[in-house]
């Protein structure tokens, strides 16, 4: 099978490549459950991109080594096992272990995290279902779910329905687009790009609040 290589360049270009190559390596030798070890590896370790996998999965489904159901019914299955790997991972956490975590770092409070609990409980079931659809975030909503102990069937459902959604768009646009399939990949990252600022954005933006916060707080008690 010929790779097409994105269009990164430099050292993040060759790291991709390596991957894709894996992935490639992958699926020609153990089919369409090798796309589904990669998925739930992406979920595992958010850096490995999905945007890549999955179009991938889809292009290699175009070239007959398996089914376009196939490729899709892996790499669902890859998204929630991965998320249930993580979902035990924040179970494993737990609340109070959270707590006393929160306690130590610098800037954060305890009432961060009774907020946060306290959003999770209005929006838990959104944010699992959509975020399976937003990079990064689709492997990290797995943690706090995990801490809040969302009920498993739940979460597991909510997981399948949102990773179905986006890995059937994702391969269905590898497999419609064959030899091109890298171009959805490219534009894919120029999303998550967006999603990265608007996230590094939004973190400047507490920080500086919060050491606000902080310092007049020390004012009013001196």
């Amino acid at each position: 099978m010929t790779l097409l290589t994105t269009s990164s360049s430099g050292e993040s270009g060759s790291l991709l490549s390596g991957f894709s190559d894996w992935a490639v390596g992958l699926m020609e030798t153990i089919g369409a459950p090798g796309a589904g070890i990669a998925v739930a590896l992406e979920n595992l370790f958010p850096p490995l991109p999905s945007e890549l996998i999955l179009p991938l999965a889809g292009f290699t489904a175009s070239r007959g080594s398996f089914t376009i159901a196939e490729a899709i019914f892996w790499t669902t299955l890859g998204s929630v096992v991965g998320a249930l790997a993580l979902y035990g991972i924040g179970a494993a956490l737990g609340r109070d272990r959270m707590r006393r975590i929160a306690a130590k770092l610098p800037l954060i409070q305890v009432e961060d995290v009774d907020r946060t609990e306290a959003w999770f409980e209005r929006h838990g079931s959104k944010a699992v279902f959509f975020g399976r659809m937003v990079p990064i975030f689709r492997s990290l909503i797995s943690i706090p779910a995990g801490i809040e102990r969302m009920h498993l069937g739940l979460f597991t459902l909510l997981t399948l329905g949102g990773s179905l959604l986006w890995n059937s768009l994702f391969v269905g646009a590898g497999f419609l687009l064959g030899e091109n399939w890298h171009v959805v990949e490219e534009y894919a990252g120029i999303f998550q790009t967006i999603v990265v600022v608007v996230v590094v954005v939004a973190v400047v933006w507490w920080v500086t609040k919060r050491i606000r916060t902080l310092r007049r707080r020390d004012a009013e008690r001196a």
